[in-house]
């Protein structure tokens, strides 16, 4: 006898589908170089974020923020910012951009005057609303470096913001991911300084409900001060996935894709891997009521 397991879930799980109160975007690790420049002399990045930017305009639900989590341009240049800002204007919701790596704070505070979250001077870090949930934004990127530093400044403005939300869904955006990927040339220039004091801050607050980064190109997770940390992977190239602890460091033209992160009315994040692209489909699982058969 045939059976309809999506069925059987449905039956056992009532109620299990609530629509989500809160989506919001992330978007990371774009690597935009000036009109007509190739990322390590083969790559046009343009082309994957343009494709992302329409396939996020095509969503069936639309996201209230798009959230960028560094490596926006390759070499920090103004032409590259001037780039990005082409390529991401028809994006009609709120856009929240960290910087990573490959990023200079000035550079970016330059070429998007409007977004006033990004400050004047220093580490860029802020603290929004998004729908029925708090973000919080870390700067990880430490000038002229690979890799990525939390400084006791850093650390206790995260508390202090942890505390005066609590209560509410938090979700903490940052470049560096705090955690050992296991992909060793990139470890190299992870976060190398604040991971033990972030994860102390994080299991002290309840209500965070995701950590999420960029820098890797893949997505990983892992539990993190009670809570899951995540990488996404870009909308361009990714990194080789090879374990051994001194594999070359390669990038790979594996699937593109973003995340879609959905608050449930419970406060809970769900969070998704939207592959950018064209695919066969949609095609119906049922007609007239029954599993085709």
């Amino acid at each position: 006898m045939t059976t309809d397991p999506g069925a059987s879930v449905a039956r056992a799980l009532p109620g299990a589908n609530p629509a989500p109160t809160t989506i919001f975007v992330q978007i990371t690790d774009t690597h935009i170089r000036e009109p007509g420049r190739l990322a390590y002399g083969r790559l046009d990045t343009a082309p994957y974020l343009r494709a992302a930017v329409a396939a996020i305009g095509a969503l069936p639900q639309a996201p209230q923020a798009v959230v960028m989590t560094g490596d926006l341009s390759d070499f920090g240049r103004a032409e590259e910012y001037a780039h990005l800002a082409a390529l991401i204007a028809p994006l009609t919701v709120p856009v929240y951009l960290i910087p990573g790596n490959h990023d200079t704070r000035a550079g970016l505070r330059q070429a998007f005057p409007r977004h006033d979250y990004l400050g004047v001077d220093g580490p860029i870090r802020y603290a929004v609303d998004i729908g029925g949930l708090r973000l919080l934004a870390l700067d990880t990127s430490v000038p002229g470096k690979s890799h990525g530093e939390l400084d006791d400044g850093q650390l206790r403005w995260l508390d202090e913001e942890l505390a005066r939300c609590a209560g509410r869904p938090a979700v903490i955006a940052m470049h560096h991911p705090p955690f050992a990927t296991l992909i060793g040339h990139m470890d190299k220039i992870g976060l190398l300084a604040g991971a033990e004091a972030l994860e102390r801050i994080v299991a002290r607050h309840a209500h965070v409900e995701r950590i999420i980064c960029g820098h890797v190109h893949r997505p990983i997770e892992r539990r993190f001060g009670g809570t899951i940390a995540s990488v996404c992977p870009s909308p361009a190239h990714q990194v080789c996935l090879d374990l051994q602890p001194d594999a070359a460091s390669a990038w790979i033209l594996e699937p593109p894709a973003f995340r879609v992160h959905a608050l449930d009315p419970a406060g809970h994040l769900v969070s998704h891997l939207a592959p950018i692209g064209r695919f066969d489909g949609p095609h119906p699982f049922h007609e007239n009521g029954k599993l085709i058969d």
